[in-house]
Order: structure tokens, then sequence, then C-alpha cells
């Protein structure tokens, strides 16, 4: 933090976390942020989420920053691609536990109970992010045959609902192809269960 932004007269060390709407999927599903714009002087950054059983905060991934989940409610489960072993690094947290994200790690997080209310905290004022739903829409399916010999129609037909940036899953417009229960199955046990 600067010298001259502390000595300002309008200095604020203060924000609410619950104002700013970063996205919306519906009344139970939804973001909200304190980064630089809501508080000039802050050194991190956060979004408040609240999520419903088996939404899901896309895969992504963030070139500037590390993430840490903290779950204030509810039970989710983190996981992150490690692309040192090539493996998936999964873990089902409850309230007080947390998670990181390092920076450039592909990374989801999938809400297991309704009501889970958790804080991402990242170590910059603002994140990069990159969707996967943006990845998967933008490549051509010409590249995607070229490298990994899969059939470019039958890929453009999978991704041509994706038609903007999708945050939280599954889109609204999906309906009854979300099966109630689905990620449950992916989730792995606890390994905090001496925790509770």
């Amino acid at each position: 933090m600067n010298q001259h932004l502390l000595s300002s007269p309008g200095l604020a060390l203060a924000a609410d976390a619950t104002t700013t709407v970063n996205y919306q999927r519906d009344s139970q599903n939804f973001i909200t942020q304190v980064f630089a714009d809501q508080l000039p002087a802050i050194k991190t950054g956060l979004f408040n989420v609240h999520l419903s059983q088996n939404i899901i905060v896309q895969p992504h991934w963030h070139t500037n920053v590390t993430e840490l989940v903290f779950v204030i409610s509810g039970e989710v489960t983190t996981t992150v691609f490690n692309p040192f072993t090539q493996q998936l690094m999964s873990y089902r947290l409850g309230p007080g536990q947390v998670s990181e994200f390092p920076k450039g790690w592909f990374h989801w997080i999938v809400a297991l109970q309704d009501h889970t209310h958790l804080l991402t905290i990242f170590d910059q004022p603002t994140p990069d992010i990159v969707y996967g739903s943006d990845f998967l829409r933008f490549t051509p399916k010409e590249i995607v045959n070229l490298a990994y010999c899969v059939d470019p129609n039958e890929y453009a037909r999978a991704v041509a609902p994706i038609q903007e940036s999708v945050i939280l899953g599954p889109p609204t417009w999906c309906g009854n192809q979300q099966r109630t229960g689905e990620a449950n199955h992916l989730t792995p046990p606890s390994p905090y269960q001496g925790y509770r």
C-alpha cells in the first residue's frame, strides 16, 4: 500500500462484502466481491460465494493469483489439477476448513449441501480468471481434431450450447439434464473427518 493512499482524506479501510455482485445464477447461487474497486487500500481480494447442492464453480484457473477457499457453512469438494504429478487433488471441506489453489493450476469447487457459503481469498487485489467454458467454446473444432483426434462435428455439437462464460453451473438453461446427486459420487471421503 503506498503512502499517498494512506494519507488521503478519503481513505476507507472498510467495505461491505455483500453489496457488489460479481455474478448471479439465481437467488440462491451468487457471488459478491471485495477487490480494489470496492476497497482501494486492499492488498488482497475476495469472492463471497453462496451455493446450492450440486452447483459448481466451474473449472477455471488464475494467471496471476493463488486462491484460498474458506468454508463458512455447508460442505464442498475442491479439486485442483497438479501439473507436476498430472493428478487431481480433491478435498472435502466443511465449516472452518480451507484448501488452496496455486497460481496457474486448473481447479473447481462443487457444493455438496444447500446453503453453502464460502470465501475465496486471493493474494492480489484483482484476479485474472480463465474460464473453462471460454476455453471450450473458443477452441476451433479443427484444432481439437488435429490435437486430439476428436471428431470436429461432434465437438462443435457438444460445445454449441455454451454461448457465454459459465461461472456457476450448470447453466439455468440446462434444465433436467443435470442429474440430482451426480456430483456426490465424484466426492472423495473427507481427509478431515476427525475434525467433526
